[in-house]
């Protein structure tokens, strides 16, 4: 009796080992993996040809596109010519990852473009020159519009003169991604002929939410250390902080980081907005700057743990545990 009871044990045993998680349906794999993030749905297609199969359908990949984006998403290409419609729903996420060819929030080119971050998801927005807001104290003929070869929009802005430079851009806190923490960044270039008033360590930005202040930083645009030295009393509006300095980017553009506001989609009010503006506080001339726009994205996350599979795993044992 005892060695029958120890045969049907082992043999149990081996029916559990022999079924395997790939041996799930489709469809289950594929709910579990919705559930994830963008990032372990590619790690869980290099599982097994099932996991592949499951991680690569259309159940799962509209999940990660953004509600107002499925079923209506056409590529938005740097070039302005018509785009065929994307053939999966993984090939129009992957199309809006591609900050150059991000799409328009509204119209042809609005002046607001989205596009989203390829590990996470999280929602990414770009303003144009036309989108923020100018000074024109100087006159009408302080800033010039034009079109520019390496701009995602139809123009961008050129300082043409001016003494007081103060520039902000604003968007609505609910249109981040919930749950993300996201950072400010001032996009721009300098001018082929030159520029002037650009260097001097007396320029600030700040960052705010529904108004309150989350973030002050002392910054220059175009460090010189000779024209520094000439600047008595340098160090910007931060509090005595190092100038933070900007990086070139890989599409020609220089950015500088503008202020954290960390998760603001989760902690706004209904109806506030977020602010980022950049300010010179010198009342001196200037000219040059070539505005391309303001970037609201997600702060830098996290690498890899290497665990999708566990993630998964754990996501189908707790919804087996759902009541039906």
């Amino acid at each position: 009796m005892a060695g029958q009871q120890v045969q049907a044990s082992g043999g149990a045993q081996a029916e559990a080992a022999a079924t395997q998680l790939g041996d799930l349906p489709e469809a289950c794999l594929a709910q579990a993996i919705a559930l994830t993030s963008p990032r372990d749905a590619c790690r869980c297609a290099a599982v097994s040809p099932a996991f592949r199969a499951a991680a690569d359908s259309d159940h799962v990949w509209r999940a990660f596109l953004p509600p107002q984006l499925d079923d209506r998403y056409r590529p938005a290409p740097v070039v302005l010519q018509p785009a065929p419609a994307a053939k999966s729903k993984k090939e129009a996420y992957l199309g809006l990852c591609e900050a150059a060819g991000a799409a328009a929030v509204d119209g042809e080119d609005g002046g607001c473009r989205v596009w989203l971050e390829r590990a996470t998801g999280a929602r990414c927005y770009a303003l144009s020159a036309r989108r923020l807001s100018l000074p024109w104290d100087d006159g009408e003929f302080c800033w010039k519009f034009m079109p520019h070869p390496r701009s995602r929009f139809a123009e961008v802005a050129e300082l043409v003169d001016c003494t007081c430079l103060d520039i902000y851009g604003a968007l609505p806190a609910a249109a981040l991604t919930p749950g993300t923490p996201y950072a400010a960044y001032f996009v721009y270039g300098t001018a082929d002929g030159g520029h002037r008033g650009l260097s001097y360590p007396d320029q600030e930005t700040a960052v705010a939410v529904g108004g309150r202040v989350v973030a002050r930083h002392a910054v220059c645009l175009r460090p010189d250390e000779a024209e520094a030295r000439k600047f008595r009393g340098g160090g910007g509006g931060g509090g005595g902080e190092e100038p933070r300095r900007p990086r070139l980017r890989e599409d020609g553009w220089w950015e500088v980081e503008m202020g954290r506001l960390g998760e603001v989609a989760t902690s706004a009010a209904a109806g506030e907005e977020v602010v980022a503006s950049f300010e010179v506080l010198g009342w001196y001339p200037k000219r040059g700057l070539i505005v391309e726009g303001i970037e609201f994205r997600p702060m830098d996350v996290l690498p890899d743990d290497g665990n999708a599979n566990v993630h998964v795993s754990r996501l189908i044992f707790s919804m087996s545990k759902q009541p039906r």
